[in-house]
């Protein structure tokens, strides 16, 4: 494993996109424009902020317009959405989004499942959705689901992964992201996908997208770091999940990763106590306890005070040093 020596890394945060769809309870509009206000001063590269899905689709996020609309944008972080459709790019357009964020899954089966299309259904909406991007001059990334592994299909074939973000790259997408949707990756698995992405495409701008299903979010990210990969999708408090994979957990926590990555040398440009503020803010928005660790426990230095009897606890120790002296003399 190797040191960070202060290796730049890029953090992009779903929580308010990717997280807030999976809860039960609507956050408030003053809330997440609150949140996301707080989150652009903390080091993001990028913030995903909503989504431009139907609003029957996703009732969560059915306030995406206004939400985009009265955000303070801070200069040097990137505002993205969801864009699934022509539809939605339009909405997005009107919204001024920085970038158009598209998905669809390397798995046929998922695909179906999740978005109601096969893959090659998807892909001739997304590409008109590209195309109403690029006459706008709007950058899109394209992410792409369950890189990693299918929970209805297992193993994704590499092979067939690459030929996906070859007919992406064509249309001119400006990144990729790698998604392990469901907590299926593994860390030499994460190597070789990274490794063999980033040689045959060097061009597109990759991220990592990890859940920790699995409890190997961690170590993946690492995995992903070491294969060369520069851009990161987390969840603030690990929130988010997969309605299509029994047990699925959120992504892997920002404060938990942007911990890691500090403690190993890496430069993440991020504000870990500014995070765990605002985790504890987002704990309160979403009413029930976060998955993530370092918003609990506080970063490994975090120094504690010992006992309240511990002078006393000192005395006696000092005590039963002078009584052992005086029983050898």
């Amino acid at each position: 494993m190797n040191t960070g020596n202060g290796t730049r890394l890029y953090v992009n945060e779903v929580a308010t996109r990717d997280g807030f769809q999976m809860e039960s309870r609507f956050i408030p509009t003053e809330d997440k424009i609150a949140l996301v206000d707080r989150l652009s001063g903390l080091g993001y590269a990028k913030i995903e902020v909503t989504s431009f899905t139907s609003p029957k689709a996703i009732p969560a996020l059915r306030d995406g317009e206004e939400v985009m609309g009265r955000i303070a944008r801070r200069p040097g972080v990137v505002y993205t959405a969801l864009v699934p459709n022509l539809r939605g790019g339009e909405r997005a357009l009107d919204s001024r989004v920085d970038e158009f964020n598209i998905v669809m899954s390397a798995s046929e089966t998922h695909n179906l499942a999740n978005l109601r299309m096969t893959r090659e259904q998807s892909f001739a909406q997304l590409s008109e959705v590209i195309a109403l991007a690029r006459q706008a001059k709007v950058p899109v990334n394209v992410s792409l689901s369950c890189v990693f592994g299918c929970p209805m299909e297992g193993e994704v074939p590499l092979a067939g992964v690459l030929e996906w973000i070859d007919r992406f790259d064509v249309l001119g997408v400006a990144g990729i992201t790698m998604c392990d949707t469901t907590g299926m990756a593994y860390p030499t698995q994460v190597q070789q996908v990274c490794a063999s992405a980033l040689e045959r495409f060097p061009s597109l701008d990759f991220t990592a997208h990890f859940h920790n299903t699995r409890a190997m979010g961690l170590v993946n990210t690492v995995a992903a770091v070491e294969a060369g990969v520069r851009r990161f999708d987390m969840s603030l408090g690990g929130i988010g999940g997969c309605p299509y994979a029994p047990g699925a957990t959120g992504n892997v926590a920002t404060e938990d990763v942007i911990h890691m990555l500090q403690c190993m040398g890496y430069d993440t440009g991020m504000d870990l106590d500014g995070l765990i503020g605002a985790a504890a803010q987002l704990e309160e928005l979403v009413q029930h306890e976060l998955p993530a660790q370092v918003s609990r426990a506080g970063h490994r230095l975090t120094r504690h005070a010992p006992p309240a009897d511990f002078s006393e606890i000192v005395e006696r120790a000092k005590a039963r040093g002078e009584g052992r002296k005086e029983l050898q003399a």
